[in-house]
């Protein structure tokens, strides 16, 4: 087995193979992150500590922190998990992972030494290799360089020096501060702070404004309303007025109904003459037939 150690303090790291089975079993049988001591390598190792990081077996596939088997196993994969980089937007996809327990069936294990022991390992712990970037954001070259808020940072910037071209002169390279505050930012800050402000007031007119005019619809709805309601007791009241006009003249007509009767009367009476004493005027019937009667009965 191949063991991959770094050592973060010096940015180095070395590639060693192992063949001795017992110098491996005291990795055997532990997790990812676990703290493992490594003397077993070997006398130079000793005092050394070394956290194991991960890891491929034989067959290429990565061990995944969190499957907690020595197998392989296949998992469906997003954004953000690691041992998968997806290429579209959204895509998931089913991956061979092994799991996160070391045994003897892996070809590689990655190591990072934890803490440094007695003796130095060659091109390990004794030499270091520096950063080809330097920070890039404000505060962390402030941090780097323990810098107050007063300091210009860009005397600072950690310049990456250019290859040499014959004959030209030798040119360095820096980035670009992040989050450095200028006085063109300050300017844009109370710029958009200031547009805050006339949008907030825009919207608060043009809220007054419709409160003003929904005020005024409303009004205006209820008046409408009220004109409808006073209009239709109006055409109401008028057609009240017309059917009352038009039911009271059927009274009249009984009473012309008793003139009727009253001539058909006095037609009775002129027949009664004829034959007797005339009957008085508007007299009953009756009374004509009974001085007919009395009258035939003088005559004989």
């Amino acid at each position: 087995m191949k063991l991959n150690i770094s050592f973060p303090a010096t940015g180095c790291q070395k590639l060693i193979e192992v063949d001795d089975e017992r110098k491996l079993r005291p990795f055997y049988d532990k997790r990812i992150s676990a703290e493992v001591s490594a003397d077993c390598l070997g006398d130079e190792w000793k005092g050394y500590m070394v956290r194991i990081s991960g890891g491929n077996d034989k067959q290429g596939f990565p061990m995944k922190q969190g499957v907690l088997t020595t197998g392989r196993v296949r998992l469906l994969l997003s954004k953000g998990h690691s041992c998968y980089r997806p290429r579209r937007t959204g895509e998931r996809k089913r991956k061979s992972v092994r799991g996160c327990i070391v045994d003897g069936n892996l070809s590689v294990l990655a190591l990072v030494i934890i803490k440094k022991g007695e003796q130095d390992i060659p091109g390990l712990t004794d030499k270091t290799i520096p950063r080809r970037l330097g920070p890039k954001r404000a505060s962390k070259i402030r941090k780097l360089f323990n810098l107050a808020k007063e300091d210009d940072v860009r005397q600072y910037v950690v310049r990456r020096p250019l290859p040499e071209r014959d004959g030209k002169k030798a040119k360095s390279k820096a980035p670009k501060i992040q989050r450095l505050v200028t006085p063109v930012v300050l300017q844009r800050k109370r710029f958009r702070l200031a547009l805050k402000k006339k949008r907030v007031l825009r919207k608060r007119e043009e809220q007054a404004d419709y409160t003003k005019l929904l005020a005024q619809r409303m009004k205006e709805a209820k008046e409408r309303k009220a004109e409808r309601k006073r209009s239709n007791s109006r055409s109401k009241g008028d057609s009240i007025r017309e059917s009352v006009s038009k039911s009271t003249p059927a009274a009249p007509t009984t009473a012309k109904a008793a003139p009727t009767a009253a001539k058909a009367a006095p037609t009775a009476a002129k027949a009664a003459p004829t034959t007797g004493k005339a009957a008085p005027a508007g007299g009953k019937a009756t009374g004509g037939k009974a001085a007919t009667t009395g009258g035939k009965s003088a005559a004989k």
